[in-house]
């Protein structure tokens, strides 16, 4: 069991990972070696202090090699679940169980909102999680949200269980091939059903399907952890970014606006500091 784990690997979280290696406690952080796709896409940082007019590739890359100076791993997995155990949290990647003692999120902001029905079908037919629902459509239809390329590999998870695949990909140059995967052009924009999703309404038509994944880059912060409280999109915490559970905290977009890389940096820390004194109590 590890004493923390950090959820994300943006500035928030580069910043609370690097500060739990000085306070020497044991983490395991959850995220890409590619940083975040904000980090990544920014032409040009004014200001952060000590770098100058720098883009955000040349701040990933200065995040790095500071990563890797203090010996830090980064665990390439997406971490699908997060639920209370007695005195510790389980989390779930895939096919793959994490325990630890504190949970920090440093998730950012989903910038994709969820479209109606989509929170209300949760768990009964809508899903986020490909390789943890997909059996339950095994040989059936379903449709497909996907929005970011680097997701495919789950698009393909799915048809390699599914009759049919209704692919809505809501980003340029799809490269996913299988005989039963019909890509679908159209903005979603709504999820029907009576006691389940049974259709995904879109810019163009409607697809009768038997289930609807919603392929994010993270999924809400109060699917992720039931019980987390949010104000709207935000996970809700104190000046110490602790949350309202019980050794769950939260840095970053995640809790609000601005959202700059400065703040979240900050954020970091103190929620990196606050994980060491909770421990230590």
């Amino acid at each position: 069991m590890y004493d923390c784990a950090v959820i994300g690997t943006g500035a928030a979280g580069v910043s609370a990972a690097l500060t739990l290696k000085a306070l020497n406690v044991d983490f395991i952080w959850f995220g890409s070696r590619k940083l975040s796709k904000k980090i990544r896409s920014a032409e040009q940082i004014d200001n952060y202090p000590g770098l100058t007019e720098v883009s955000g590739a040349e701040m990933g890359e200065a995040f790095l090699r500071q990563i890797d100076r203090a010996g830090i791993k980064i665990t390439e997995h997406t971490v699908n679940g997060v639920y209370p155990a007695k005195d510790s949290y389980t989390l779930l990647c895939g096919d793959d169980v994490y325990e630890a003692k504190t949970v920090l999120l440093a998730t950012g902001v989903e910038t994709v909102k969820p479209i109606p029905g989509e929170t209300e079908f949760l768990g009964r037919g809508v899903s986020y999680c490909a390789v943890c629902d997909g059996a339950l459509y095994r040989g059936k239809t379903i449709a497909v949200v996907c929005t970011q390329k680097e997701l495919e590999h789950e698009i393909e998870f799915l048809a390699s269980l599914a009759q049919k695949v209704y692919l809505v990909a809501l980003y340029r140059d799809t490269a996913v091939n299988s005989e039963n995967i019909e890509a679908v052009r159209g903005m979603p924009l709504e999820i029907r059903g009576k006691e389940r999703a049974e259709e995904l309404v879109f810019r163009g038509g409607v697809l009768k399907v038997d289930g609807v994944f919603m392929l994010k880059s993270s999924a809400p912060p109060s699917v992720l952890l039931s019980g987390l409280k949010t104000e709207g999109v935000h996970i809700a915490v104190d000046r110490t970014m602790r949350t309202n559970l019980k050794g769950v905290f939260a840095a970053g977009d995640c809790t609000g606006k601005p959202y700059q890389y400065a703040k979240a940096a900050g954020e970091g820390n103190v929620a990196a500091h606050s994980v060491y004194a909770y421990l230590k109590q």
